[in-house]
């Protein structure tokens, strides 16, 4: 995929696109993320680290906006970024084909067509006129799919939670080149990973979550 350079008015490589500033959140009477202050900034890979349950996950989510916190504040530059999504498992319907999960997603906004989806699910790996039903899927046809519905529309940026699991070692290889396509034209990534050679291969930046605290460590 030949990704469209992003274009920022009136904005510079290094100006910040979203800040975080004391986050945190209780949940379930536990604090699943505490005191969290960071800035993130245009063009830049992120990586976050961590065993199950540290908070990478939830954090994910605060980026995106799709957690109510507790204390602290997500700002985000105006216009607020437009942003692909893979957060634990996308809702597909089972009884479609990947393609027409993607056409229906695509209908959402109306930005994209029919070839920009045939485009995407090629550079992901999977056969835009495969007839199998989602619900007939393996793990990694799945993980690839949720990858093609994240980046079909180019957005500004990418949250992805553990976007390998379930790859095969060409499918890890793939969407790696993907991504670093992507982000050489400007495009913004988040990632969560429990593999250290995609944190390092991909990531200009990388935090070690731990009980809900976030440290950086490069």
């Amino acid at each position: 995929m030949l990704f469209r350079k992003k274009i920022w008015k009136k904005m510079s490589q290094d100006e910040c696109i979203i800040k975080l500033e004391n986050v945190s959140k209780d949940l379930k009477k536990k604090r699943v993320l505490s005191d969290i202050s960071a800035s993130f900034y245009k063009g830049k890979v992120y990586g976050f680290i961590g065993s199950n349950g540290s908070g990478k996950t939830m954090l994910l989510r605060a980026i995106a906006g799709l957690l109510y916190i507790n204390k602290g504040t997500v700002d985000r530059i105006d216009p607020a970024p437009t942003m692909g999504v893979i957060i634990e498992n996308p809702g597909f319907l089972i009884s479609y084909t990947g393609y027409e999960n993607l056409q229906m997603l695509a209908a959402i906004r109306n930005i994209i067509g029919e070839k920009e989806i045939q485009t995407t699910l090629l550079q992901v790996g999977l056969d835009p006129k495969d007839r199998r039903k989602v619900k007939e899927y393996s793990l990694g046809m799945k993980q690839r799919l949720a990858v093609a519905q994240a980046i079909m529309e180019n957005p500004d940026v990418l949250i992805l939670d553990e976007p390998f699991r379930g790859l095969d070692v060409e499918g890890v290889k793939t969407i790696r080149t993907l991504l670093e396509a992507y982000n050489r034209a400007g495009g913004t990534i988040f990632l969560s990973s429990h593999d250290p050679e995609d944190i390092s291969l991909l990531c200009h930046h990388v935090y070690m979550m731990q009980e809900g605290k976030m440290t950086q460590m490069k």
